[in-house]
Parts: C-alpha cells; sequence; structure tokens
C-alpha cells in the first residue's frame, strides 16, 4: 500500500474553507492549473466529486461537508507536531478562557479555580458561560475552549473527555419538611410533590426511570430548567427537589438532604475540549489545572 500524499491534505483543507480553486491556488501559492491538477487527484482518492459547480461557483458535496473539520483538525495538528515546543510561562500568559458549564460548578468549583489560576497566571482571565444544551457546537466552532458535564450521545464523536469527579443525585428539602424526620423509604418519597429539573419538554431524570423498576412514580408539581432554581422552591416551600450532591453543596446550605431510598446511577462529570486544542500549551496548562482542582 502506497505512503498517503500528505500534501494533498492541506490541498484539500484550503479548498474546503475556500470553496474555490482559484482562491486556494492564491492561497497556497500555486497555479490555477496546479490547484486543479490537486483536486482532481483528490476526487479520485475519495471517489467524490468533492466540489461542484452551482452556477458560477462551486458548492461542497456532503461527503465535503462532512470531512471538512475533520480535515482542518488533522491539518491543525500536523502543524503543531512539526513546530517547536513552547515553554508556557504562565506568568506571561495574557489570555481569556470561555468555560461552558453547568449549573452549580460555578457556585461549588469557580471559586477555587479562579484563585488557582490567578496565583500562577495573573493575566489569564475565565469567563464563566451557562450551558443550555450539551450540543458541540460551540467547542467546534471555538467560542468555547472548555466545557464541563455528562458525555453522552450528543456530544460529537471527535470530542476529547477526561473524568474530573462521580457525582451521584441525593434528595433536598427545606430544613423542617416532614420528610426530614424518619426513615426515607421509596413510598414516601414518591409520594411528596416533586421539582423535575429538565431542559426539554417530557424529560425523565433517573430517579423516574429508577421508580418504574418498583412500580411507582413521582407526583412531578412542576419543572424548572435549573437545579438552583429547583433548590429555591424546595427551601420555600414543601416540594422536594433531586440534585447532584457534589454540583449543589454552596447551594443548599441549611436544608435537609437525604439519600434516595433505591438505587440510582451515579454519573461522570468530565472535561471536555476540540482536539484542536489538544497542542496549544495555554490550553493545555488549563485543563491540567481544572483536573488539579479535583485531583485532591
Amino acid at each position: 500500500m502506497s505512503s498517503p500524499d500528505l500534501n494533498l491534505l492541506i490541498a484539500l483543507d484550503v479548498l474546503l474553507t475556500e470553496g474555490s480553486v482559484a482562491r486556494a491556488a492564491r492561497k497556497l501559492r500555486l497555479s490555477p492549473s496546479a490547484m486543479s491538477r490537486a483536486l482532481a487527484r483528490l476526487r479520485d482518492i475519495t471517489g467524490d466529486p468533492l466540489l461542484a459547480r452551482a452556477g458560477r461557483g462551486l458548492v461542497a458535496t456532503p461527503r465535503a461537508s462532512e470531512l471538512r473539520e475533520r480535515v482542518h483538525s488533522l491539518v491543525l495538528e500536523a502543524g503543531a507536531i512539526m513546530s517547536p515546543a513552547e515553554n508556557l510561562n504562565p506568568r506571561n500568559l495574557v489570555r481569556r478562557f470561555n468555560l461552558r458549564t453547568s449549573e452549580g460548578f460555578v457556585e461549588n468549583f469557580g471559586a477555587r479555580l479562579i484563585a488557582q489560576v490567578k496565583e500562577e497566571a495573573p493575566q489569564v482571565r475565565l469567563r464563566f458561560l451557562m450551558k443550555a444544551d450539551r450540543e458541540s457546537g460551540p467547542l467546534r466552532n471555538g467560542s468555547v475552549d472548555l466545557e464541563t458535564g455528562v458525555v453522552g450521545a450528543i456530544q460529537g464523536p471527535e470530542i476529547r473527555a477526561i473524568a474530573l469527579f462521580r457525582d451521584r443525585f441525593i434528595g433536598v428539602v427545606r430544613r423542617d419538611h416532614p420528610l426530614s424526620i424518619g426513615d426515607m423509604t421509596p413510598a414516601r418519597y414518591a409520594s411528596g410533590q416533586h421539582i423535575l429539573v429538565s431542559r426539554q419538554e417530557g424529560d425523565q431524570g433517573p430517579p423516574d426511570e429508577a421508580l418504574k423498576q418498583v412500580a411507582m412514580k413521582r407526583d412531578i408539581a412542576t419543572i424548572v430548567g435549573g437545579f438552583a432554581t429547583a433548590l429555591a422552591l424546595a427551601r420555600s416551600s414543601n416540594m422536594i427537589a433531586t440534585v447532584p450532591e457534589r454540583h449543589t453543596g454552596i447551594l443548599r446550605e441549611g436544608m435537609h438532604t437525604f439519600p434516595l431510598p433505591f438505587p440510582v446511577p451515579e454519573m461522570t462529570v468530565s472535561l471536555l475540549w476540540h482536539p484542536r486544542m489538544d497542542a496549544d500549551p495555554g490550553h493545555r496548562w488549563l485543563r491540567q489545572k481544572v483536573r488539579n482542582l479535583f485531583s485532591a
């Protein structure tokens, strides 16, 4: 099997970015005929037209659209490999990083992370963004540098992830709630008025799946979009909030908590990023700072 011509990978990246043979030729400082020959070879190798005529211009085929991000990431990684390694001095790093996190992360872990970052890199700023969904688009387009969350099928297959910590669901009620006294049973838990935390209509939480196993279901009194709202409602009512334990430590201070009286799978909270940032020294440094936050 012959070795692939990696120069064609660069040509493909520029062609898919520019969507024009002439512009790609100018960017690579090639003649239009040389660029056309490169496109012809790429079409032969991939078995796809890649760029098809549409009026006076060219449009990407579905196969080309599928390849665009993968090819671009490969070219960036190859460039990083072929560049001299940079010895990063965090004190000289001037940069702002965008972190998209689930509700509760900033309240419980943000202050410690900011302090640790500030100690080593006084000119680095962290911007925390609320995570409204689990789509990987912001990581792909670069508007988000890092993200925390539970890895699921909705994340793109190319997204990098490393586990930070495990968390479990617990029940939370106001301090003088009737459920704060006596043993908790599945029946007592299910009979209360519950607050469901969900971003989508019709969603159910892990406790609902567990209750099905014992032929019970929760009485959902209301649905909210986040843990902080659920805990605020539970604090001032007889309703029950079911939330992750580690994510909500500060948010539920002064409230009564209890383990769920039936088995519910724990969740693994991970740190996620796009592979194009793998070799970036500043990004690598920040990833390690976040990991150190939970390594103890």
